[in-house]
Parts: C-alpha cells; structure tokens; sequence
C-alpha cells in the first residue's frame, strides 16, 4: 500500500485522467488529505485547474513521458483507456511505475465478460498478474452520463427522450464521486490490496424509472424510448463499435443489474441514489440545449 514517500511524511499520487468524472473528484478529495501530492496527469497539463493539484504531462499515446510521470510516486490511479490495446498500454505503464506503488486501476462492473478478444479482463490481468500491490474498481454506469451533453443531455433537454437499448433490464447507476471516494481510500489506506470491489448505486433501476426520476427533479416531461442495440451503434466504428455492442449486451443481460453495498463497505456511508445526485443536477439537466 502507499507510503510515506523517501524520509518525509508526503505520499506522492498519481492520478492518470485527472479531469475525467473520477479523476477530478478523487484529486480533490485527495487534495484534501494531510501529507499528500496530488500530480494530475493529462495530455493536456495546462488544462488542470483542481486546487492543489501539480499538473503532469501523460499521455496514453506517449510513453516517452510516463518515466517522468511516475518516477517517484507511492501510488498510482489508473483509467482504463477505452482502446483496444488498452492492456499492453497498461502493462507497459506499470513497467516504469516504482514497486513500492500501489495501483488502484479504473474497470468496469463484471469485467470477466470476454468482450472482444478477452479486452477487459485482460486489461484487469495486466495489474492482477504484476509485481505492485493493487486494487480494482469495477464501477457501473455512470450517473453523470445523464448530465453530460456528450452523452444524453442534448437528448433529454432537446427532445425530453432518454434512449437506451436497455432490453427491460434496470441498471444500478453509481455517482463518479461515490466511485472516487472509494479510490481514495484504496490509494492511501490498508486493507485493500488485492481486493475488487464492484461498485453500485443502492438499486437498480430501469430506464422508465430512471426517465420519471429524471423528469420530476428537472420538472419537465421526460420519457424512455427503447432502441435496438443496432440503433445504439449508429454512428460507431472500430473498437468503438465492438465495445458498445458488447456494452448493451451486457446491460440487456442483466450486468449491470447487479446491485453491491461496497461503497458503504469501503466508505462507510451508502451510495449515493439517482434521486440524490439528481436533486444536485437538476439544474444543469433543465438547461436549454
């Protein structure tokens, strides 16, 4: 686990993805911790603006840089890139990253799924099978996808539609700060090497009752719309398309269904529901698109 770094009480972390859903609430509960550098990796370091936070170049498509990056660290918070060579990507990281470092990698709910050509628990195994102590996070779906006009906001504040091939299956959202919470611990505490923990929200809900949450914290009409997994893809190519078909046959098999008190586990408080993390984001949600 992470330690004091050299003869001082500091812990050096580095968090890859620092203004991501979870990097930036990790590094700003990080930030907040007595005795602990927080060195924010982006490909883009004058983008980091959390308090507190060194920006540090790193970038998945540089590994040149990651030496400089990790070369003095106690601890290590890892996204999982979303491409297909994401497992030697992570493999070769770990390669330069100091032993004493814990890592802490960024997964996804029921990982063991094979997925094209094993891809994620491939990427799980580049950490599980090396030589640092670890920690993985399978979380589910993000509840901040609903506040995020990359993905369904511009639906929802432009056509008052949630479209989503669900399959009638629910999905157990978990807020990115529930998720972050349980990393910082996992970083900087003992007790969670070795362990994943699959994080969830306190239920599943379906797209319907997560539509009618929706609609009655912005106080506007909202609805589900149920879409093929064909119509999902639209617009995808690649390995893009390849994980996102995968994706919705996971979520239409139940998945990410699955609900895990790991959060209060872990945090010792519950997970956060849609009804709270909307009542935070409804605002934002009502906004003209």
């Amino acid at each position: 686990m992470a330690v004091g770094h050299g003869d001082t009480a500091t812990t050096r972390v580095l968090v890859t993805g620092v203004r991501g859903k979870t990097g930036a609430p990790l590094a700003e509960l990080l930030v907040a911790r007595p005795g602990v550098e927080v060195l924010g990796g982006s490909s883009n370091p004058e983008t980091v603006d959390v308090a507190g936070v060194r920006p540090t170049e790193f970038s998945w498509d540089r590994p040149a840089e990651w030496p400089a990056a990790t070369g003095d660290i106690d601890a290590l918070f890892v996204v999982r890139p979303d491409r297909a060579d994401a497992p030697e990507l992570i493999g070769a990281l770990l390669e330069v990253t100091p032993p004493r470092a814990h890592v802490v990698l960024l997964s996804e709910q029921d990982a063991d799924h094979t997925g094209p050509a094993g891809w994620a628990p491939r990427a799980e195994r580049a950490v599980r099978t090396g030589s640092h102590s670890w920690t993985v996070l399978r979380p589910s779906w993000f509840m901040q996808v609903l506040t995020d006009p990359r993905f369904y906001l511009h639906q929802l504040t432009s056509t008052g539609e949630l479209p989503f091939a669900s399959g009638g299956a629910g999905l157990a959202w978990i807020d990115a700060r529930d998720i972050a919470a349980v990393a910082e611990r996992a970083l900087l505490e003992e007790g969670h090497a070795g362990q994943v923990y699959e994080l969830t929200g306190p239920a599943a809900l379906s797209l319907p009752r997560t539509a009618e949450l929706i609609s009655r914290a912005t106080k506007r009409s909202m609805a589900h719309r149920e879409i093929t997994i064909a119509e999902a893809l639209a617009g995808t190519e690649g390995f893009e398309r390849e994980i996102t078909e995968v994706t919705f046959q996971r979520v239409q098999a139940g998945s990410f269904a699955v609900v895990s008190d790991a959060v209060q586990r872990v945090t010792g408080r519950p997970a956060r529901s849609l009804e709270a993390f909307l009542a935070d984001s409804g605002p934002s949600l009502a906004a003209p698109s």
